[in-house]
């Protein structure tokens, strides 16, 4: 897009500002961003199933390096420097990682040039002893100001709260933010608090500019709706490269708004941008700053990263070293699909592979009357044909396995309840469930979202008795209270915490030709209020 400069008939802008985008920059420079990259290191098919040979296939390593370079040689092209950036959550959501445990995505990062990084939640899914050896493999700072690992000595001076880079006369502060909500989306372990992200953010800008003049960018794995209200209330903030929501900002067919987006701080305008997930995309921010570093204009592109990318070599034969000992699990068959089963809607309502999880975990719990499994939980959909006990761990990633527990009626009904609380925001908490029957008015007053809950029982469903104790299954995931399911940990009359694996479980119900006996039969439904 071409640059743009604030108007000076905007109402909303104080006059010290506008006498300030009048000034001349004296510094230009591009800031190249991806988020939510989650080991899609082979891309991935439009249906959200993982890259098969002879597939049309979106993202990947290889395209991404090269359409990260095509966007850095545009810049130089302009004479701008550029400061490579990732807004988190490179971990879990494909058998790279399930094998390699950040191995791949730190050797892909190092051939990529990346600067500098937020922590996301998902670099917590292995706890504090995967996340410190990924850490000794990159060469780039780790970046969280809310993250207190005081008390966790694996983590000890490898995690910072804000890097300071100079380019030409530009001074750049990055600050990492990472969700608050990291200890029930993911498992950090005891010994690691998250605090709150503005208050961490004052303090790290404070910190920076006590060095003098300089831009400050947010590198925040917040969310969209959270970096909107931070920028709106948190003064001191230029940029926010963003991730979390896995939100396209871009001037692109599908967008959910305009890249960046504007929002009116208390004494300037914060322009944020993010780029999709999954390496579908990436970004470019040019910037135009003035000798106290505001931006006085701005403009870049989002780049889809599609087939008609060329591979980067140097990181095609870095994903090739990291295939080879994967092939035997995406070649092992385990069923049939005669069609896609996309995760797309799993987070937000009833989907059919949700259905399909489900129902595997009801059957390989005997005795179990229900299961749950949050619809987060599914990484990828299914493909269409053959479906490899690969395919399953990419929908599947974390290792999980089956908890069965017992509780009543009426903490159920609360764990649902908890479940729906994010659904606006497409939470990854939204229950999947076999064996239920719900109905939910997502514009409801958060724990009166329920409007009915039945269980399967002989002759049809039944209403939800709150006294009564029912027979559970779900992930152990869920059961530890993670995605905020704190009734399955802290509730239960019983427990059984060592089942099968859930790929297993998965596995063995797509054998049985589980894909063609589930269908989307209405188990879940909004209802107007």
């Amino acid at each position: 897009m071409a640059l743009r400069r604030r108007s000076l008939l905007a109402a909303t802008l104080a006059l010290p500002a506008l006498h300030r985008a009048m000034a001349e920059p004296v510094a230009r420079l591009g800031l190249l961003h991806v988020n939510d990259f989650h080991a899609k290191h082979d891309g991935m098919q439009a249906s959200g199933a993982a890259c098969r040979e002879g597939a049309s296939c979106l993202g990947g390593s290889a395209r991404l390096a090269s359409g990260l370079d095509l966007l850095q040689a545009e810049a130089a092209a302009a004479g701008r420097p550029v400061l490579r950036l990732d807004a988190g959550d490179q971990f879990t959501g494909s058998l790279f990682h399930t094998a390699h445990h950040g191995a791949a995505e730190a050797a892909v990062q190092r051939a990529t040039g990346t600067q500098a990084m937020a922590l996301g939640n998902h670099e917590f899914d292995g706890g504090p002893q995967r996340l410190a050896a990924y850490a000794g493999m990159v060469p780039f700072p780790l970046l969280s100001a809310n993250l207190d690992a005081g008390a966790e000595p694996l983590l000890a001076g490898l995690i910072r709260g804000h890097a300071v880079f100079t380019l030409g006369q530009a001074r750049i502060g990055v600050i990492g933010l990472t969700t608050e909500t990291t200890p029930q989306a993911s498992s950090p372990g005891p010994t690691l608090r998250f605090i709150e992200a503005t208050a961490a953010a004052e303090r790290s800008i404070a910190a920076i500019r006590a060095e003098g003049p300089a831009t400050i960018v947010l590198l925040s794995h917040l969310g969209l709706a959270a970096d909107q209200a931070l920028a709106a209330r948190l003064p001191g903030v230029d940029v926010i490269v963003g991730g979390h929501s896995h939100t396209l900002l871009a001037d692109l067919p599908g967008a959910e708004g305009p890249s960046p987006t504007m929002i009116e701080g208390p004494d300037r305008v914060t322009r944020i941008v993010q780029a999709g997930a999954f390496g579908r995309w990436a970004g470019r921010l040019d910037l135009e700053l003035g000798g106290d570093g505001r931006v006085l204009a701005h403009g870049g592109r989002v780049l889809p990263v599609t087939p008609d990318l060329p591979e980067a070599p140097r990181v095609a034969a870095i994903v090739e070293e990291y295939r080879r000992p994967i092939a035997a699990l995406r070649a092992r068959a385990v069923g049939q699909s005669a069609e896609p089963l996309p995760n797309a809607g799993c987070r937000v309502g009833e989907c059919r592979l949700g259905n399909l999880v489900a129902e595997a975990m009801l059957a390989a719990a005997p005795g179990a009357e229900i299961a749950v499994t949050n619809g987060g939980g599914l990484r990828a959909g299914l493909p269409a044909g053959a479906i490899s006990l690969g395919d399953v761990l990419e929908v599947l990633p974390f290792g999980n396995t089956l908890a069965r527990l017992t509780l009543r009626g009426g903490d159920l009904r609360a764990a649902l309840e908890i479940g729906l609380s994010r659904v606006e925001q497409g939470g990854g908490g939204f229950p999947q469930i076999a064996g239920l029957r719900l109905r939910f008015d997502p514009a409801a007053p958060l724990g009166q979202r329920l409007r009915e809950v039945a269980v399967a029982e002989a002759g049809g469903f039944h209403p939800l008795e709150d006294g009564r104790a029912y027979r559970l299954v779900t992930n152990d995931f869920n059961r530890r209270g993670g995605d905020g399911y704190a009734p399955f940990r802290d509730r239960v009359l019983e427990a059984y915490d060592n089942g099968a694996p859930l790929e297993e479980a998965v596995a063995a119900f797509l054998a049985a030709d589980g894909a063609a006996r589930t269908a989307l039969d209405g188990r879940i439904a909004r209802m107007a209020r």
